[in-house]
């Protein structure tokens, strides 16, 4: 009876559980079409990544690619992808508080005459001004990279990264 009590109790909290109302959190926040440009293109710096930016602006959020330089060393090749879902929307427009998470490149450095680049994943928070013209966005994540060794040397540490980027797009 000792071990099959805690069962019993599971399944019933899981069979009155479906009955709860379904969470508000992931619902449609956004009014695309005349509100907002669904595809937008534009430039920014995340860290020390220069990039050009494509960003996707649909009903649940903004979806985004950011592609360009590292600005240190050799000028290595990064990229990110990312999706921004709308907290707290103030305002007149779709101006408000994001949350996201992104995943790419996150670092670059030479070790022994290589480029070498960190690759890793977070999240962020971010504030948007979205408008039928333009998007501006600044935000501070935090994520992990992963380890990378070469030759029995440490070259990046698995360990958290702070992240700040400023992207500015306009609407196609």
């Amino acid at each position: 009876m000792k071990i099959i009590l805690p069962f019993i109790l599971v399944g019933i909290f899981i069979n009155q559980s479906h009955a709860a109302p379904q969470s508000e959190f992931f619902q449609a926040k956004l009014k695309t079409g005349e509100a907002a440009s669904a595809l937008n293109a534009g430039v920014g710096l995340t860290m020390r990544l220069a990039h050009a930016n494509m960003e996707w602006v649909n009903p649940y959020g903004i979806a985004y690619i950011k592609t360009g330089a590292f600005l240190n060393d050799d000028h290595a090749f990064g990229a990110q992808v990312g999706f921004r879902y709308p907290l707290v929307l103030t305002g007149t427009e779709q101006n408000g508080y994001y949350l996201g998470a992104y995943m790419g490149h996150l670092k670059s450095k030479t070790y022994a005459q290589k480029t070498e680049t960190q690759l890793g994943a977070g999240v962020d928070f971010s504030y948007v001004i979205l408008n039928k013209e333009r998007i501006s966005t600044v935000s501070v994540g935090l994520g992990a990279g992963q380890k990378l060794t070469k030759e029995n040397a440490t070259v990046f540490e698995s360990e958290p990264v702070i992240q700040f980027a400023y992207t500015f797009s306009l609407g196609l």
